[in-house]
């Protein structure tokens, strides 16, 4: 593609006439915009009927942050930006979570929003409110478009924005009369830069000076981790981590956001690290340099900023400078894209990169029989007849079942933290996807429809809570009417069951406001135009998945009835060594 493609078809010394909203439509089409999703109000409705017009693909949907949502999963598979919009009022602070979701995990969105007509703004208009300043500091940059005139160039800088350094969602605030105003659009201003229309659209790389420092420690490092986030998955960097990790024999831990940086199949994985890990934590204590790579190591990495032990030299390669040396002491601070890092180092490591991988033999024998140990610790929890379900076997299942090309979305909560510890990708690249930007409970379906739509042809299974579902349960209806044919896990615990499993950790079995109603969400999903199974044996899990895996006519919807007893609710190696005990402080 380039610049050329993307310019309007009319003669660059003419004018083009149109509404502001048909102009907004004009310039998503010029770049390649993908499916968006929102709820149309008065002050957007010419931008719909435009929509229409250039026949661009919409989607209405039941809730605008699940419409966020979905096109936050959709921008992550992708590597575009997502697109999403919402009428002023209660459909643009109904954006604040997904927005902010977004934001912290860096992802590309463009969003939307009508606003009052100015000519009668703060006389009490219907729905006003002061949306932009709730909504500023949820995003990477707000434009409140004032001159309808220049809609191409606000365009044009929040595509180039969002995708820029570290990517992130950018508001384009509309009062009505901009929207219904006709405006003269000078035929040159009609393009789009076509770098912009896929994040990171600018990669810089670290300083010399800083890659030389860095690889000198590694180079003499006997026992070396990197540390692996979602910043890996945003650059496209695992295979160059991938390759990096094999050429300098240097296992791999990462993040719940960083899952699938490298397989976790890969013999080089830890895993999880942080308040959930299978040996990386072990490792870490141990380590005598340690390499993270798009991570900020934040609370649930760090096990509330405990870990890595004070003493280990840290080289922390990251798009953004403000976040390294945040709060752990950095001995050599890379500041530029991963991927681009990566191959930097590979280049300044590559001379005596077989003297050291086999001078780490010893080094990742240990790691190898330390992971053998986990499994053995670990098999009877994955293979439990419990009834209901063990949480461990459901994941067991699920890494049987699911092809190396799926892609696995988890909710917030229980859904994120069993799957980050159990859940193993096949391949290295976004397979997994998990909301961490903010954790909020209810990203699970919306964010299968986004990845289902990005990849048409890729199984998708969304997992999420009974109480996930609940917040988002027209979400279902979405699915059903566009035809899209995810798969959603209900974790059916009758519970809120995270808070309810550290009630019991923290004050001994007194719940309070923990408990949900017991309902049969395979009906439910019936009546919504979903197909329905329920789970309430182990054994019957396989069958229930190799059901969705053969028919994906329409969304299917496998309620698993698990375990209620909320001292197995909480993830670890056995029920006796939960991660949280009472005293502790959990965020």
């Amino acid at each position: 593609m380039n610049q050329k493609a993307n310019k309007s078809d009319t003669g660059d010394n003419a004018t083009v006439e149109m509404s502001g909203g048909k102009a907004l439509a004009k310039m998503l089409q010029l770049h390649e915009v993908g499916p968006m999703f929102g709820m149309a109000g008065f002050q957007l409705l010419p931008f719909y009927a435009a929509i229409r017009e250039l026949g661009l693909a919409h989607t209405l949907i039941n809730d605008e942050r699940s419409g966020a949502f979905m096109a936050d999963a959709w921008a992550r598979v992708t590597g575009r930006p997502g697109v999403c919009d919402a009428t002023l009022g209660p459909g643009a602070t109904n954006l604040l979570t997904s927005m902010t979701e977004s934001l912290n995990a860096g992802i590309a969105m463009i969003a939307i929003a009508g606003d009052a007509n100015r000519t009668h703004a703060w006389k009490n208009m219907t729905q006003e409110t002061r949306q932009v300043e709730m909504l500023r500091p949820a995003v990477k940059e707000l434009i409140r478009v004032e001159i309808g005139e220049r809609i191409p160039e606000h365009v044009r800088r929040a595509y180039s924005v969002a995708t820029a350094g570290r990517p992130g969602p950018v508001l384009l605030d509309v009062p009505e009369d901009i929207s219904h105003g006709v405006f003269e659009f000078a035929a040159s201003e009609l393009y789009a830069d076509p770098t912009t229309t896929h994040a990171p659209s600018r990669r810089t790389r670290p300083a010399r000076a800083d890659i030389a420092r860095a690889a000198a420690v590694l180079a003499r490092a006997k026992r070396p981790v990197i540390l692996a986030g979602g910043g890996v998955h945003i650059s496209g960097a695992h295979q160059e981590l991938t390759a990096f990790a094999e050429e300098q024999s240097i296992p791999v831990g990462h993040t719940l956001s960083g899952k699938g940086a490298i397989a976790c199949t890969h013999k080089f994985s830890l895993g999880l690290f942080g308040r959930y890990d299978r040996t990386a934590n072990d490792i870490l204590k141990t380590a005598d340099a340690i390499l993270v790579v798009g991570c900020k190591l934040g609370e649930i990495a760090t096990k509330r900023y405990t870990i890595p032990r004070p003493g280990i030299p840290i080289i922390h390669l990251d798009i953004l400078p403000e976040e390294i040396g945040r709060w752990a002491q950095t001995d050599v601070a890379l500041c530029g894209d991963a991927r681009e890092g990566l191959a930097e180092l590979r280049d300044a490591l590559n001379d005596g990169a077989k003297s050291r991988s086999a001078a780490r033999a010893g080094y990742l024998a240990e790691i190898y029989t330390g992971k053998a140990k986990w499994r053995a610790d670990v098999e009877p929890r994955l293979t439990s007849d419990e009834v209901p379900v063990n949480m461990a076997r459901m994941v067991h299942e699920l890494n049987n079942i699911l092809p190396e090309n799926a892609i696995l979305v988890a909710d917030g909560g229980f859904a994120a933290h069993w799957t980050g510890l159990l859940y193993d990708t096949k391949c290295a690249g976004r397979g997994f996807i998990v909301d961490r930007g903010m954790a909020s409970i209810g990203y699970g379906v919306s964010g299968g429809i986004g990845a289902q739509l990005a990849a048409p042809d890729r199984p998708v299974f969304a997992l999420t809570g009974d109480g996930g579902l609940n917040m988002t349960l027209g979400d279902l209806e979405t699915a059903a009417r566009l035809g899209v044919p995810v798969t959603v896990l209900v974790v059916n615990n009758a519970a809120s069951g995270y808070i309810k499993a550290l009630q019991h950790a923290m004050f001994g079995g007194q719940y309070q406001s923990a408990d949900l109603s017991d309902l049969n969400y395979a009906i439910l999903a019936e009546n919504l135009g979903c197909r329905g199974i329920r789970v309430e044996h182990p054994d019957q899990l396989a069958d229930a998945f190799r059901t969705a895996l053969d028919n994906r006519d329409k969304p299917n919807v496998i309620d698993i009835v698990v375990t209620r007893d909320a001292g197995k609710m909480l993830p670890g190696v056995d029920n006796r060594t939960a991660p949280i005990k009472k005293g502790d402080r959990i965020a």
